[in-house]
């Protein structure tokens, strides 16, 4: 599979598909995640799981327990992640001053870029802007997301 094939999912993304307290957002997210694992096209960063865990174990209303997020987050080995090196936080900062993106943001879109995907899925973005060659698709916003 060619990474131009591949989909990175922003933290908000996988956040929601296990936090059954998200409702609609928490449907949505679940079935891209599906999809994703059943196409084998998903790709996410170290980043992205850090998040995750931090999130879903102490800020949402029904918290996951440590050693199910810790599960949660083992299953994704079998995805490409993109790992977050001292490489990827300068280019981040550069891409954040350039286009004006908080870091964290400007770090998505890095790792997401180097992963050589064409589709970002994230909330936190403009829903079909391009950063950085990589377009921004934001499930939630009610139009079809871009899946293969």
């Amino acid at each position: 599979m060619s990474a131009e094939s591949l989909v990175f999912v922003d933290t908000n993304i996988l956040v929601y598909a296990y936090d059954v307290d998200a409702g609609k957002k928490h449907e949505i997210a679940r079935d891209l995640l599906a999809h994703l694992w059943e196409k084998r096209q998903g790709t996410l960063s170290t980043q992205v799981l850090q998040e995750f865990y931090v999130t879903v174990t102490r800020k949402v209303p029904a918290p996951l327990d440590p050693p199910v997020a810790r599960r949660v987050i083992a299953a994704y080995h079998s995805w490409p992640v993109q790992s977050i090196d001292v490489a990827t936080i300068v280019e981040a900062s550069e891409i954040g001053e350039r286009r004006q993106l908080s870091f964290w943001d400007a770090l998505i879109v890095t790792a997401a870029r180097r992963a050589g995907v064409n589709y970002l899925l994230s909330e936190d973005l403009q829903d079909g802007q391009t950063v950085e060659g990589v377009r921004i698709a934001n499930p939630f916003v009610g139009l079809p997301v871009p899946l293969e």
